[in-house]
């Protein structure tokens, strides 16, 4: 009998957190659409960086060049460079954390071009990694990071 109390027990034990843990948040607790889109942003950003910074490693001679690991980290950036377009829609203008200079607003058009650049080079680049060739991947990844360059000397707040 006394088991059976203690299962009963764990059971409604159970059952009360599970209940607390999926009852609705309140409105406040909610992400704003814009707080949405910023984290999106700096997810897909984070990532692109995490298979950048190999790369750049192996294009500067930091450490050697293994064109298999190269050629998928390129791939990889290929596939997320043309998600970012739609990490900066209009609400997320003004967030709190985001790195975007507020000129960016101003010079959609600009900003949505060189973005544009960024999408090419790096389609440009997994193209150029899958063939294999060292010097071509090289110099196809420095036209990239420097796609980066320029909206991010244009666009991007260093605060």
């Amino acid at each position: 009998m006394h088991s059976t109390r203690l299962v009963a027990l764990t059971i409604a034990t159970l059952l009360f957190f599970s209940a607390s843990l999926t009852g609705t948040a309140s409105a406040a607790d909610q992400p704003t659409p814009g707080e949405q889109a910023l984290k999106y942003r700096k997810s897909l950003y984070q990532v692109i960086v995490w298979n950048f910074g190999p790369m750049s490693a192996m294009a500067q001679g930091k450490i050697p060049f293994d064109q298999a690991e190269f050629a998928t980290r390129a791939s990889r950036v290929a596939a997320l460079t043309p998600l970012l377009p739609e990490a900066y829609p209009p609400e997320s203008r003004g967030v709190a954390g985001s790195d975007l200079k507020d000129k960016m607003w101003d010079n959609r058009a600009d900003f949505n071009s060189k973005l544009q650049d960024l999408i090419n080079e790096s389609a440009k680049l997994a193209s150029v990694a899958q063939a294999g060739d060292e010097a071509d991947s090289k110099a196809a990844f420095f036209d990239t990071a420097n796609a980066c360059k320029n909206c991010h000397d244009e666009y991007r707040s260093d605060d």
